[in-house]
């Protein structure tokens, strides 16, 4: 069984950075695309970032594009999102997700597994 548990979330001002990090268990986490997602309340499941699993080809949404850095450690399990410049309305509760494809797509049906997420709160 797979499992997916996000870490890293809190609370900053405008202008700062968080790193979240994704760990994997229950699989082989070298076969795995993995994404991040983020949804506020009342609004859609928006797509952040994704990387594949063997080249690390990545995949950025607009909003947060030369902003946000998704990166993985194969021996770690783990993939990880850099957030920098954060706004307020990167305010959201962040999932990792997790799918064992070769193409990566940016619609949450596409993804297989996920986590519970962690919330980010950036305040102006």
């Amino acid at each position: 069984q797979v499992a997916l548990l996000e870490s890293g979330g809190g609370l900053v001002q405008t202008g700062e950075s968080l790193r979240l990090s994704c760990v994997v268990s229950g699989g082989t986490f070298s076969k795995y695309a993995m994404a991040w997602f983020r949804q506020s309340p009342g609004k859609e499941r928006e797509f952040v970032a994704a990387i594949s699993h063997s080249d690390m080809r990545t995949l950025y949404g607009d909003s947060v594009e030369g902003r946000f850095t998704v990166s993985r450690d194969n021996a770690k399990n783990t993939v990880y999102l850099q957030m920098n410049s954060l706004e307020p309305e990167d305010t959201a509760v962040y999932l990792c997700a997790a799918a064992e494809k070769n193409i990566m797509l940016i619609v949450p049906t596409w993804w297989q597994y996920w986590g519970r997420g962690t919330q980010v709160t950036v305040s102006s």
